[in-house]
């Protein structure tokens, strides 16, 4: 059964004079990884782990650590945790819009971290109306927000019937791929066709969510449930597809991948095709007289 959406925190929303107030949730149910824990083999007892001294190799405790900032090798300033909390920004209640852009303009790659935003006490009227323009006119907003210490940037829009948010990150955060010094190779026009035929073999309205399930999830899931029940778990390797590593014929490659898929489609398409029903004999024999 899935659990209640709770709100996070409340929020306003302020562009001009207008504020809508609204309460923030998670747009996303946490899928965490599967983790195993250290155990001792002999006897299956777990393994604490404990902190070392580098100086002197006694054991630290919690209570006796504090932060420190290496500004030169092996050289540190130390901050008390009173000192930390007062270099953070106080988190803030209220989004800020700058700007409206057009959300394609929106490279994916700033994204980081999804929310919904739903109306608050007294602003449904103006969330409709911020969701509806925004709908009408193509845009996004753009804003800041400061939680947990961090300022962020934030992208709200349209989606359904409500509103979306996402934090950004900032432009120093994000790498350049000119940093990967990729150098592009020359490409023929058949060698084009092809891989734009072959696109079109696998291309989709829209993306769909549902198509797609975590398969290695699922088969860790089934290993621990069979260990569990004390049966031996497969050390058979999950099937890997084949994948060309060096690439020896590209236009070969992409024939073929074609040709596969042409072979996949039509076997799809044959056993979703309805079977006829068979006549009954009587008229196969009155059609003959």
């Amino acid at each position: 059964m899935a659990t209640p959406a709770r709100s996070i925190a409340s929020l306003t929303i302020s562009f001009g004079l207008v504020a809508i107030p609204v309460k923030l949730y998670s747009a996303t149910v946490s899928s965490e990884r599967i983790s195993f824990n250290l155990l001792r083999q002999k006897d299956g007892s777990r393994v604490k782990q404990q902190y070392v001294a580098v100086n002197d190799g006694t054991v630290v405790e919690r209570s006796e650590m504090v932060k420190g900032y290496e500004f030169s090798k092996d050289q540190y300033v130390m901050f008390s945790a009173e000192e930390l909390k007062a270099l953070e920004d106080t988190t803030s209640h209220s989004i800020d819009i700058g700007q409206f852009v057009p959300l394609e303009s929106v490279d994916p790659v700033y994204f980081d971290g999804t929310y919904y935003l739903a109306p608050d006490k007294g602003g449904a009227k103006p969330y409709t109306l911020l969701a509806t323009a925004l709908r009408k006119a193509h845009q996004c907003a753009v804003g800041r927000w400061i939680s947990r210490g961090k300022e962020h940037i934030v992208v709200i829009r349209p989606i359904d019937d409500g509103l979306a948010m996402h934090q950004l990150h900032f432009q120093a955060e994000v790498r350049s791929l000119k940093d990967l010094g990729i150098e592009p190779a020359q490409v023929s026009d058949p060698e084009l066709k092809l891989a734009q035929q072959l696109i079109d073999h696998l291309a989709a309205k829209r993306f769909d969510a549902n198509e797609f399930a975590d398969e290695h999830r699922t088969r860790v899931q089934a290993a621990i449930q069979k260990k569990v029940e004390g049966k031996e778990v497969s050390l058979a390797e999950a099937p890997i597809s084949a994948k060309g590593g060096n690439v020896i014929d590209l236009m070969e490659a992409l024939r073929a991948s074609i040709d596969a898929r042409g072979s996949k489609a039509a076997d799809l398409k044959e056993r979703k095709a309805p079977k006829r029903a068979a006549e009954p004999k009587a008229s196969r024999k009155s059609a003959r007289r």
